[in-house]
């Protein structure tokens, strides 16, 4: 795993449970507004974390922590996010994964092997505008959205509302394709 942080406690990060955050290096998609651009852009990395410390780091404090939210960039780019996240259930952890749902293969897989407990999936835009963010097939996001949905597992979609990108319209639109069964959240945008 190419691991580029880890913070040691959220209480914000696990909605009801306190988690450490795992940083993976590398995302597939450019978002003008990205808060985390040293993951995503390479002349921006830094030193990678030793993935023994971060598993020395959770043996101490399984009985402190209940949940390991890995993020990113894009967790799923990770070849090894499966036997990672393995690993960290072993613990005994909750595990939540924030993504951008362009791998459903990878979603997929987690869900069936009960690997995560909650997942929270970015939608960028509605879909016409989808192209600014990424320039692979829109069917993939979709096809997120849709396992995710009817996965059973505890899950939201968000969407970062850059006025320069989007409109109410783009919301309106993501609303009518999530449904409203679905938790749906709307973040400002700070840059």
């Amino acid at each position: 795993m190419k691991i580029a942080g880890l913070q040691k406690l959220s209480l914000i990060d696990y909605p009801k449970i306190p988690a450490a955050i795992i940083f993976t290096q590398g995302c597939n998609m450019k978002c003008p507004y990205c808060h985390n651009p040293q993951l995503v852009y390479p002349n921006l990395f830094e030193n990678l974390l030793n993935e023994n410390e971060i598993f020395t780091f959770l043996s101490k404090r399984v009985r402190l922590l209940k949940g390991v939210v890995i993020t990113g960039g894009e967790p799923t780019i990770q070849k090894d996010l499966v036997e990672f996240i393995l690993k960290i259930k072993k613990f005994g952890f909750l595990v939540k994964l924030d993504t951008n749902g362009t791998n459903p293969n990878v979603l997929e897989e987690l869900i069936s092997k009960k690997f995560i407990d909650f997942i929270a999936m970015d939608i960028k835009s509605g879909f016409t505008k989808y192209h600014t963010f990424f320039k692979g097939a829109l069917n993939s996001i979709k096809t997120s959205i849709d396992i995710i949905k009817s996965s059973n597992i505890a899950h939201l979609f968000r969407t970062t509302y850059d006025k320069n990108l989007l409109q109410d319209s783009d919301i309106e639109s993501i609303k009518s394709f999530i449904g409203k069964s679905t938790y749906y959240i709307v973040q400002k945008c700070n840059k």
